[in-house]
């Protein structure tokens, strides 16, 4: 499987660290990660680690020799985690102004999947409008709402009930946490 994962300045960098950290458990998977220097810099401040250091090969956004970005690289899913606002925005705009744009528009042009992970709250109409829109163009807007009926007691047990729900969508075996009535 063919993977891509973009790391946008959105709070949540713990995110990306257990999907990462999962990554790195299994085999099957090519990844290539992208990153804004947003994402780096809240990467640190967040979970005290470089992101450079975690995972050695980053793309940074201006970075176009990512296969991703072109219709004819086969990769079986983007996904953004998290996923700014802004970069949402620009998304369902199609303002391909970066490769994680760029990669997005592809995936939504060769019917391909994307995962765009938002963590906001509150929601604006515009917000709302722009996830409507991507929602409709093929995306899975999937928010980082943390589940807790299995009574997680770490910050790492509730942020995994979202990087469970991502791995489903691309359709990766994980026990990372208990499904339901299981």
């Amino acid at each position: 499987m063919q993977l891509a994962l973009a790391i946008t300045g959105a709070s949540g960098a713990i995110y990306p660290k257990l999907f990462l950290d999962y990554i790195k458990s299994i085999s099957n998977v090519e990844l290539t990660v992208v990153a804004s220097e947003n994402a780096k810099r809240i990467f640190i401040e967040e979970n005290g680690i470089d992101l450079r250091e975690y995972w050695p090969k980053i793309h940074n956004t201006k970075d176009f020799d990512v296969p991703f970005v072109s219709g004819s690289a086969k990769i079986d899913a983007l996904i953004v985690l998290p996923c700014s606002m802004g970069t949402l925005g620009r998304i369902a705009n199609g303002v391909s102004d970066d490769n994680i744009t760029r990669g997005a528009d592809v995936c939504l042009k060769e019917k391909r999947k994307l995962i765009l992970v938002p963590r906001e709250t509150p929601l604006s109409a515009i917000h709302l409008e722009n996830m409507h829109k991507l929602s409709l163009a093929g995306a899975t807007i999937l928010p980082a709402m943390p589940s807790f009926y299995t009574n997680p007691v770490s910050k790492e047990e509730i942020a995994a009930t979202v990087v469970a729900r991502v791995l489903d969508h691309v359709n990766l075996e994980h026990n990372l946490m208990k499904r339901w009535q299981q």
